[in-house]
């Protein structure tokens, strides 16, 4: 046992042993994490722009910031490069700071272009884009080492589109600067107001180095259109110009109304303000809204401070949400970096150095890249400066807009959009739209000091009345009919087109003054008359034309028509036959030929099939050849009536027979019914039948002078050479009565209300076939874009729901009489066409030749020993024939063969015994024939006979 002393001085030692290890261990420890961990960031940016000074102020106070909040051993240092506007300068910089500082992350660069040259390079590198590039054109999906510190400019389309359709604006034009920056929203713009059935009437292309007469000339063209809503996307350089000299072109007037994207309403206070003052009253703008809070105001204080600081000699700049999201980027950047840089060391792998490797190859990977990347692709910050700085799959989120309108020497809130619930007055604090508050914006001074909502456009020829070009022809005056005062050469149109655009004018909700102008149709018949006239709106010798003017898809390439005002569609009219009921030949009219053929076919197929089957067994199917021959014919026809007396003694026959009666029964009572229909229902029938039908009889087809009928005839292959022009009802009638043999036609082809107001007056006479070639109908046509046509297609519906429609109708077309009642359908051949039996013939085809199929195995089986023999082909064929040809041997009529075994040998005494009237006294004698006539199903029978006692007991029953 060792001694105590011994025991606790060796405890002692091991206590003072620990102690001092870790009074060595700790305080090493701490100096390695209080060492600083540097992770380089580069910064490129434009500091030759405002944005880009305010961006930098906001950046140093965020890394700043961000510093002194935590007590982290990392340390961001930033690295600025200035891009100077040019895009191989942002590509240098950044291959600089990749190559030679070993940066981890990228800030910038500005403008979209110069992020596109950059974001290449650094997916060779892994090094992560935080870049305030607006450009829609750059997306995450296609550059994963991209993300995006600013809201697109595409995100703002939709609240533009709101505002528009808040104020029921039809149309607008963009006016957008020749450049990247204001090409790149006008698709996604145009989109978003198409969804809200907005227009884009125009779109204003103006250079950033175009002087001032170019920008008025635009202005001044402009002008001109009807369009009063312009949506303009420019920086604020251009945008000054453009305001000062739409000034000098009377444009900020009242009537008209300005919109200004998200970029020129953030940096207003870059704008000069006697510009603001003079040029841009009434306007209104969107930007991201940046909710205000004491943060933010500190902020604002202290960024004023530095920004004097670093830019003492530059005037006085306010913070814009550019600068904020700077602020908030960089800080997100720090937390992504301090997240990550515990996990992998803030250093660049070098790749591979030969000869043939370029720059780009040297610049080697991030290691930290890829991390930071993911972590930066979903990071949130709350208490962003900017509101709610959320970036989700490496796209910062949209934010509230808001709307300002431009008064005095500023601007002032009118309302907000959101994503979520539209326009609104009012926000609460979390961003989303208040519920008590409806969905309007506050009170809008708009351009000429006005409170009145501008209506969007104005009419080009404001002060002058609307010339209204109207068609002169010779005939259908119901239609259309203008007369020339001798004295005053006043012009007045009457007929149902003309009172029809007359109430529809007198119920717009504003006064449209117009005036008629007469455009007599030429006699010239190649010209398209109703073509040229309503070109004559696209050469602005009209402003609209009214009359019975047909919507067409090629007129509809020059001019814009109101909705249709008629009913719609191209036919044609025919004489009516005489009576047929009085022809001799009236009963074969109720099958087609088609379908007569096929039913005499098939009377002789199933002959034929019944007599192949029956030939062996039955006497009835035997004999000389020409009453064979007979048979097949009298067998089937005598279905018809189901006048048969023959008995078919085979299963086979009893089925094809079966199923064959069932089809004539069909066929019969179809037959019935039709020439029944026919006999005793006093039908009118049309000469003609289908518009094809006058192609390939040649026949000669009249249309209406001047009309597009003519042209749709030669779409549908008929020859030019048999047309024939005609002008009133009268000579429709003429010519229909003379026919195409004697100067007149076969057929009249026009469109429906034509037709219509013919067959009302000539009931009895013509009638009207089909098919119907859809149309537009009759409207009113009006120069491309005019805003009158929407209002006019609902005041063409408000008239057409109401009384005044019937009264027209009635005034110049009279009551609708009972020969009416008889058209609008495609009249089509009463006979019975092939089509309605192809399933009964096709039951029937199968049936028979199944069976036939059937017999033909079973016979070629029973008959094998002959296949089996050395003689030739046609010796075999031939023993084939005959053994078909011979009949059938009864079961009870077989003698015995010799060489045969005990079985048959013992069947033969009782089969020829069972015969005999000693066996059976009771039973009666019969004679052959009557065995005969009698004999057993063949059909379906096992290959063993029955028995001679069973046969004999059969034949007796029959016979009884």
């Amino acid at each position: 046992m060792q001694n105590p002393r011994c025991h606790f001085l060796i405890l002692l030692m091991k206590f003072v042993s620990i102690i001092c290890f870790c009074h060595y261990i700790v305080p090493t420890r701490g100096e390695d994490e209080t060492k600083p961990v540097k992770v380089d960031v580069g910064i490129i940016l434009d500091f030759e722009t405002v944005v880009a000074k305010v961006m930098h102020t906001c950046i140093l106070l965020a890394l700043a910031d961000y510093h002194d909040a935590t007590r982290s051993a990392i340390r961001i240092v930033p690295h600025f490069r200035d891009s100077k506007k040019d895009d191989v300068e942002a590509a240098s910089a950044a291959i600089s700071l990749l190559k030679y500082v070993k940066v981890q992350a990228i800030f910038g660069p500005q403008m979209s272009t110069q992020t596109d040259f950059v974001i290449d390079i650094a997916k060779r590198t892994e090094v992560p884009i935080i870049s305030p590039a607006t450009s829609p054109l750059l997306t995450v999906k296609e550059h994963p080492y991209f993300i995006r510190a600013a809201l697109p400019s595409s995100s703002q389309t939709k609240t533009i589109a709101a505002i528009v359709k808040n104020y029921d604006w039809r149309e607008v034009v963009i006016i957008y600067e020749d450049s990247p920056y204001g090409t790149g929203i006008v698709p996604h713009l145009t989109d978003a107001l198409l969804e809200s059935s907005t227009l884009v009437s125009y779109r204003s292309v103006i250079s950033p180095s175009a002087n001032d007469d170019q920008i008025l000339r635009e202005l001044y063209k402009l002008n001109t259109m009807q369009t009063r809503v312009f949506i303009v996307h420019m920086l604020p350089i251009l945008a000054s110009r453009l305001f000062l000299k739409a000034e000098e072109a009377g444009m900020m007037s009242d009537g008209y109304a300005w919109i200004i994207t998200d970029v020129l309403t953030s940096l207003l206070d870059s704008v000069n303000r006697s510009v603001i003052e003079s040029s841009m009253q009434g306007v209104l703008g969107i930007k991201p809204y940046v909710p205000k809070s004491n943060e933010f105001n500190n902020f604002n204080k202290r960024w004023r401070r530095r920004f004097r600081q670093e830019y003492p000699d530059m005037d006085t700049v306010e913070l814009n949400v550019y600068g904020l999201w700077a602020y908030d980027g960089i800080t997100a950047l720090a937390k992504a970096v301090e997240k990550v840089a515990g996990t992998a060391t803030p250093k660049s792998n070098k790749v591979d150095t030969r000869d043939n490797s370029t720059d780009l190859d040297a610049l080697g990977t991030s290691e930290l890249g890829s991390l930071l990347i993911d972590s930066m692709q979903n990071i949130t910050l709350k208490t962003g400066l900017s509101g709610d700085f959320r970036i989700i799959n490496g796209e910062l989120q949209p934010s509230p807009y808001q709307i300002v309108n431009i008064i005095g020497k500023g601007e002032r809130s009118i309302g907000f959009w959101t994503e979520s619930d539209g326009i609104s007055y009012k926000l609460t604090m979390n961003g989303k739209t208040a519920k008590s508050n409806n969905k309007q914006l506050g009170t809008v001074i708009w351009p000429g000091e006005s409170t009145i909502v501008p209506r969007g456009w104005e009419m080009p020829t404001s002060g002058k009345k609307l010339r209204i070009g109207v068609p002169v022809k010779g005939g259908l005056e119901q239609f259309i009919k203008v007369e020339t005062d001798s004295k005053t050469k006043a012009v007045t149109a009457t007929g149902f087109c003309a009172d029809i655009f007359i109430e529809v004018i007198q119920s717009l909700p504003y006064a449209v003054p117009y005036e008629f102008f007469p455009f007599r149709l030429p006699d010239n018949h190649t010209t398209p008359d109703y073509d040229h006239l309503v070109y004559k709106i696209s050469s602005k010798e009209y402003d609209a034309v009214v009359g019975d003017v047909t919507i067409s898809e090629s007129r509809s390439k020059y001019v814009d028509f109101t909705l249709p005002f008629t009913e719609s569609g191209i036919s044609a009219v025919v004489p009516v036959k005489d009576d047929e009921r009085k022809k001799a030949w009236i009963f074969l009219k109720p099958l087609q030929r088609e379908l007569w053929i096929t039913t005499g076919a098939f009377f002789v197929f199933i002959g034929f099939v019944v007599w192949v089957l029956e030939h062996r067994v039955n006497e009835e199917f035997r004999g000389p050849k020409r009453k064979q021959v007979g048979m097949i014919f009298w067998f089937s026809f005598s279905t018809l009536v189901f006048a048969h007396k023959e008995r078919v003694t085979s299963n086979l026959t009893r089925f094809v027979v079966i199923v064959w009666v069932f089809v004539v029964l069909v066929l019969t009572s179809s037959y019935t019914a039709s020439l029944t229909s026919m006999l005793t229902v006093q039908q009118l029938q049309p000469t003609i039948t289908d518009l094809n039908d006058l192609i390939k009889n040649g026949e000669y087809v009249g249309y209406q002078e001047g009309s597009f009928v003519k042209d749709v005839l030669k779409r549908m292959n008929f020859d030019s050479s048999k047309f024939r022009s005609y002008s009133t009802l009268e000579e429709y009638n003429d010519a229909l009565l003379k026919g195409s043999k004697n100067g007149g036609v076969g057929a009249i082809v026009d469109e429906l209300p034509y037709l219509r107001l013919f067959l009302n007056k000539y009931c009895n006479k013509y009638i009207l076939i089909g098919p119907t070639y859809k149309t537009a109908g009759f409207g009113f046509a009006f120069p491309k874009g005019s805003r009158l046509v929407p209002d006019i297609s609902r005041a063409v519906l408000k008239v057409m729901e109401g009384e005044f429609m019937i009264n027209t109708i009635q005034k110049w077309f009279g009551n609708e009489t009972d020969c009416l009642e008889k058209d609008g359908m495609a009249i089509t051949s009463d006979s019975l066409t092939l089509d309605s039996f192809k399933g009964l013939f096709l039951i029937a085809g199968v049936s028979a030749s199944s069976a036939l199929l059937i017999f033909l195995l079973i016979f070629l089986y029973q008959n094998r020993e002959i296949f089996a023999t050395d003689d030739s082909i046609w010796q075999k064929l031939s023993a084939i024939a005959k053994a078909f040809d011979n009949e059938k041997e009864k079961p009870n009529s077989k003698s015995e063969k010799p060489g045969e075994g005990n079985e048959s040998q013992t069947t033969t005494p009782f089969a020829a015994s069972s015969a005999s009237p000693e066996i059976f006294p009771n039973l009666p004698s019969q004679s052959p024939e009557t065995r005969t006539a009698s004999p057993p199903d063949e059909g379906f029978s096992t290959t063993e006979p029955g028995t001679p006692l069973e046969e004999t007991i059969t034949e007796a029953n029959e016979e009884r």
